[in-house]
C-alpha cells in the first residue's frame, strides 16, 4: 500500500468515511453507539469538529480511507483531540503519529496553546504513543468523566489566540 496522505476531511464521501471509520473503532473497542454521545455525534458530522473551532482529518492510502483524527473547541486557548484511528492494515507504520502531529499542527494555527485528549486507561500503546508526543497526564478535564479514562494535556509551542 502506497505511504497515507493526510488532508482535511470534506464532503460527504469524506463523512460518509470517517462515520465507518468511527464506527469500527467502537466495534473494536466494544463502546456502544451511547458511548461520549458517539450516535448523535456521527449524525452530526462534520460538527463539532467543523472550522474555525475544530478540526477533521482523514489519512487515504491507494484513495481508500485508512485512518482519521478529529479536534474540537474547548475554550479560547484549548481544544480536545479526538477519533483518532488507524485501520488495521497500516498499523505500525506511524500513521496515527502523523495524524496526531498534524492534527497538532492545525491547533496550533488555529491558535490553541493546549491540546487535551482522553483515553481508555487500558488502552497501553494509546498511552504510550500521547507520552512520546510530550503528553502528560493530568485530573479529569470535564465533570462528568468516566470511570477507566485517562486523561492528557501538551502545550502547543506558540499561537495566537483562536478564533
Amino acid at each position: 500500500m502506497s505511504e497515507p496522505t493526510i488532508r482535511p476531511a470534506g464532503g460527504d464521501a469524506d463523512l460518509e468515511a470517517v462515520r465507518g471509520m468511527i464506527l469500527a473503532y467502537a466495534r473494536e473497542f466494544g463502546f456502544g453507539l451511547c458511548y461520549q454521545g458517539l450516535d448523535a455525534e456521527l449524525a452530526g458530522l462534520p460538527e463539532p469538529y467543523a472550522p474555525p473551532g475544530g478540526g477533521l482529518l482523514l489519512a487515504e492510502a491507494a484513495g481508500a480511507p485508512v485512518g482519521c483524527v478529529a479536534f474540537r473547541r474547548l475554550d479560547a486557548e484549548a481544544c480536545e483531540m479526538k477519533r483518532l484511528y488507524v485501520a488495521p492494515a497500516v498499523r505500525g507504520d506511524g500513521l496515527a503519529r502523523r495524524l496526531c502531529t498534524s492534527a497538532m499542527a492545525e491547533a496550533r494555527r488555529r491558535g490553541y496553546r493546549t491540546v487535551r485528549l482522553d483515553t481508555r486507561a487500558d488502552m497501553v500503546a494509546a498511552q504510550a504513543l500521547y507520552r512520546a508526543l510530550g503528553f502528560a497526564a493530568i485530573p479529569a478535564y470535564y465533570p462528568d468523566a468516566e470511570a477507566g479514562l485517562a486523561f492528557f494535556e501538551k502545550q502547543l509551542d506558540s499561537g495566537t489566540r483562536a478564533a
